[in-house]
């Protein structure tokens, strides 16, 4: 199944099943062009992996870690789909396409062959970052945690939607920049769950966002950013500076 959070025409949150450009809810059914869609959880944070593609990181000249990068974006992070990033300043900002892993339940020191329970499904994610100021700082707060710098959606969907190799791809105004598959993780989803679980309590909605492939490159004013994932679909959103 494949779920929206979405904001219907009298100004009320909801969560109901995508399909065919519906979104229904309850026994009301409503054309997506008619709604606002929201990113597809609330997260209290937003668990991120660095280098988990052995590309990604030879492309920024890095060695592949012996366990996984990890770093927080906070929820102020948080888009939706459509939404418009805007880019901090006159800072060299990348994109990063990401599989998004959607926590169900309260999840703590979970074993890795039991991970995959405590997954409620998968999202598409863009790691917007700011490199000028990544570069310059350890703890990355200007360079990844900015607003707006996680767009997240359309939909959450389903673990048995997402194929085990599903493919990955960003495009920046319709050009293909960024092309792999999550078979190309060196730390798989449960490797993932367990080892974060192990040093921090995952809330329902939280996200983990699983690392980017090579084809990182510039943003620029007036981009239109397209992340599909095999099995949930495709995240737009657009920039623009201030």
């Amino acid at each position: 199944m494949h779920w929206m959070r979405f904001r219907d025409p009298a100004g009320a949150v909801r969560r109901g099943e995508y399909e065919d450009g519906t979104v229904s809810f309850g026994d009301r059914t409503y054309d997506v062009e008619d709604v606002e869609v929201l990113a597809p959880a609330e997260p209290s944070k937003i668990v991120c992996v660095g280098r988990n593609y052995a590309k990604h990181a030879e492309e920024r000249g890095e060695e592949v870690p012996d366990r996984p990068l990890l770093f927080l974006k906070p929820p102020n992070a948080v888009a939706g789909d459509g939404d418009t990033v805007t880019l901090p300043g006159d800072n060299y900002v990348e994109h990063e396409a990401e599989v998004g892993v959607v926590i169900g339940e309260q999840a703590r020191n979970v074993d890795e062959a039991d991970a995959m329970d405590v997954v409620a499904g998968y999202t598409a994610a863009d790691d917007v970052s700011n490199r000028t100021d990544q570069s310059e700082e350890q703890n990355w707060v200007r360079g990844k945690a900015f607003d707006g710098a996680c767009p997240l959606g359309p939909v959450l969907a389903t673990p048995d939607e997402v194929p085990a190799d599903a493919d990955v791809e960003l495009r920046v105004n319709g050009e293909t920049r960024q092309s792999s598959s999550i078979e190309h993780f060196i730390f798989s989803v449960p490797e993932l769950v367990a080892e974060i679980t192990e040093y921090l309590t995952l809330e329902p909605g939280d996200i983990i966002i699983t690392g980017t492939p090579a084809g990182v490159d510039e943003l620029e004013d007036g981009d239109e950013v397209e992340v599909e994932v095999e099995g949930v679909g495709t995240l737009t959103h657009d920039v623009e500076r201030r």
